[in-house]
């Protein structure tokens, strides 16, 4: 008997965690985008930041979702800490609108729900409806396990066994809080864990008390999963949120350890429905915690911004080096530390460049590796380099200084795209190239260099452009673009003609060899990119790349053809 007990518990907390699962990832498929927007444009005040909270977690169904999406904003330096930790009490109180939700009685609902989710996901063309059908699904699957956990335990509550174990496991509250904790840490998941506490609480297996606690461990383990995922960062600053969460849990579970026992004497007065009174015991908890610390979060932003200040290690190929933030009074100077700080983003770009081909053609995986993990970096100063440039055109800014911003920021988007080919496509060649130890042949090896070299040297031209303007090198550019398109077209044909002759290393590594090629190609397409802008601002663009109806004609009929026709595709 208590061997199926355990059994059924695993099982009907496994099929909560999925159909948590379902709901989340559906909800986020759907109307992710958004929620994140949504949630960025009210973090004004931390009143309108808590109704946030509770209305985004309600949605996505997990608080540690919510957490890790506004670290992400905190991190950044978008979002004050006010209201990203108002944003996390309302977090907190919206897990228990979903406990409340499924607290009730709804066993009939849950085949409904089941029916018409399958019925959505599997005959709906469309992307919405299949999301909206997955979520239906989740919260079915979710309504079915609580009716497996509350169905399945009862014949076991004459189970003297299991009965003996779980009194004795959670029979002091200490144990129980953090037996709680454990399991919610373990799950990413306070909802299950407390959900799990009713169907015990409901069976008689755990007295009131012993609920509250492992309640209360649920709301602290809650606060443990975003800690842990920001402690990977070498910046302090960015563990300010999570550790805040954890202090307002903690101190909940100070003030109320000391009075479980009258609590669940009064409550149970008032709520004798053990699902319910656990249920509204979680509630109870997180809206006092919510009263208790909106007011002085002002307090609690200071001393978590005293005892972790924002450390910026030079080491850290991520951390700006220019961007100042004392200069986003004057557009034109910050602008100018904009300008630097892309052009240390493109210094690592272009060492990516360089390692990348040395990492293909010798086979080394430790420098596949460096390779990758610069793109983190580059990823990292994009980031940063788009919010500054952000707080610097909040203001009005004049002509040559809305297209300097807009010049940085082409010249940023278009850089971390270059470090993402690198990463996800060429490294991921070399890493094919490694695992079955290949190598080119000497004239393959060759004529790669060779395009390689010369995509090194155009980065280092469009570098100039950038900071010059000069119109004459942003043509020369251009027109480098074509004459890249004709050496990738004669170094595809001559490795076609080793393929006839059949050389072995040229047929082992012919899909590689015109990857390369190809990559390389898409690679100087964005650094061709640079030249636009200057070119624009010249007015040798044409709004359009197509010849406008009967140019061809009027060309050969005698009139001169620009320079630039035909060379900007």
């Amino acid at each position: 008997m208590g061997t199926t007990v355990l059994l059924d518990l695993m099982g009907g907390v496994a099929l909560l965690l999925w159909g948590l699962h379902m709901v989340h990832s559906g909800i986020v498929r759907a109307f992710g985008a958004k929620i994140r927007r949504s949630l960025h444009a009210v973090l004004k005040s931390r009143y309108r930041a808590f109704l946030a909270g509770v209305v985004v977690t309600a949605l996505l169904q997990s608080s540690t979702a919510t957490a890790l999406m506004l670290s992400s904003f905190s991190a950044s330096g978008m979002v004050d800490l006010v209201p990203a930790l108002a944003v996390m009490l309302g977090a907190n109180v919206g897990t228990t609108l979903i406990v409340q939700l499924l607290s009730f009685d709804s066993s009939v609902v849950a085949p409904i729900l089941l029916i018409i989710g399958v019925i959505a996901f599997k005959r709906s063309a469309r992307t919405l409806p299949r999301d909206l059908g997955r979520v239906a699904i989740g919260l079915g699957l979710m309504l079915l396990s609580l009716h497996i956990l509350l169905t399945s335990l009862a014949p076991a509550e004459n189970a003297q066994v299991v009965r003996e174990l779980l009194g004795a496991i959670t029979g002091e509250p200490i144990l129980a809080l953090l037996i709680g904790a454990l399991l919610t840490w373990a799950a990413h998941s306070s909802i299950a864990t407390v959900l799990l506490t009713m169907s015990l609480a409901y069976s008689s297996f755990i007295s009131p008390v012993a609920a509250f606690a492992l309640v209360l461990g649920a709301n602290l383990g809650s606060a443990l999963n975003p800690l842990f995922e920001g402690l990977a960062g070498g910046n302090p600053a960015h563990r300010r949120l999570p550790i805040g969460n954890l202090i307002n849990r903690l101190a909940g579970c100070l003030i109320f350890m000391p009075f479980l026992t009258p609590m669940s004497k009064l409550l149970g007065l008032i709520e004798p429905n053990q699902v319910r009174l656990a249920a509204d015991f979680h509630t109870l908890f997180n809206l006092v915690m919510a009263l208790l610390f909106i007011l002085p979060l002002n307090w609690l932003a200071r001393f978590l911004e005293h005892i972790l200040p924002d450390q910026k290690s030079a080491a850290d190929p991520s951390v700006p080096l220019y961007l100042d933030e004392s200069a986003l009074e004057t557009p034109s100077v910050a602008l100018a530390c904009a300008a630097r700080e892309t052009l240390h983003m493109g210094d690592i770009v272009e060492t990516m460049l360089r390692q990348s081909m040395t990492a293909i053609l010798t086979n080394d995986r430790k420098l596949v590796a460096e390779v990758s993990q610069k793109d983190n970096a580059v990823d990292r100063l994009h980031e940063a380099i788009k919010f500054y440039v952000v707080k610097v055109t909040r203001d009005s800014l004049d002509e040559p200084e809305g297209r300097r911003a807009m010049e940085i920021m082409a010249l940023s988007i278009n850089l971390e795209h270059i470090g993402d080919i690198i990463d996800k496509n060429l490294m991921e060649l070399a890493n094919k190239k490694i695992k079955r130890q290949l190598q080119f042949s000497r004239e393959g090896a060759a004529e790669l260099e060779a395009f390689h070299r010369i995509i090194i040297d155009n980065l280092k031209l469009a570098f100039s452009i950038f900071l010059s303007g000069d119109v004459k090198a942003a043509r020369q550019l251009l027109d480098a673009k074509t004459k890249i398109r004709e050496l990738e077209m004669a170094a595809s044909e001559n490795h076609l003609a080793r393929l006839r002759v059949g050389r072995l290393e040229s047929i082992e590594t012919s899909a590689l060899h015109l990857d390369i090629l190809r990559d390389l190609k898409r690679i100087h397409s964005h650094i061709c990119a640079t030249a636009y802008p200057v070119l624009e601002a010249a007015g040798e663009l044409y709004s359009t790349r197509l010849k406008a109806p009967g140019v061809h004609l009027a060309i050969h009929g005698g009139l001169r053809e620009s320079p630039l026709e035909n060379k900007i595709d």
